[in-house]
């Protein structure tokens, strides 16, 4: 399988895991708040998961406290679609508001897979380990962990 297609895969394995994680935290926070309040506490709490599941698994890149703070940025416009979704599905479609929230996640995927793709894999990426010689976060001082990486040996 394709390099790209593999990464898709990956990111699909981690919005799976981080639907659950949100949904989870969501039937947690709803019967204490308002819809509307569980859905945004709940869609907050799991982007920070999700940040370190798309650089360490999904992009396999250095997680960065430049790239912490810009990954909010596509699930800005994934929490616009997505709240937008709920909120048309609970109020106008009638859908049970326990249930609204999964197909709204589901529009939002492809959106949501192209900017985070961006932010965490932009121009500036970095290895994931440092070369030898050189210590951790040493250029820039921003790292939050190392990355896993795969190494292929070449003999000649």
């Amino acid at each position: 399988m394709r390099p790209q297609l593999w990464q898709i895969v990956r990111f699909g394995l981690v919005g799976a895991v981080n639907t659950g994680t949100f949904y989870l935290l969501y039937l947690v926070l709803h019967p204490h708040l308002p819809y509307f309040a569980a859905f945004t506490g709940a869609f907050f709490l799991s982007m920070v998961g999700s940040f370190f599941m798309n650089t360490y698994f999904t992009y396999r890149t250095r997680p960065t406290w430049r790239k912490f703070l810009l990954f909010p940025l596509p699930n800005i416009t994934n929490y616009l679609v997505q709240s937008g979704g709920v909120f048309v599905l609970v109020e106008w479609a009638r859908m049970d508001d326990r249930i609204a929230p999964l197909p709204a996640a589901a529009v939002a995927i492809p959106i949501t897979y192209v900017l985070s793709k961006t932010v965490l894999t932009g121009r500036d990426e970095a290895p994931a380990r440092p070369a030898p010689g050189r210590a951790a976060g040493s250029a820039q001082g921003d790292d939050l962990g190392a990355a896993p990486v795969r190494v292929e040996v070449v003999e000649q």
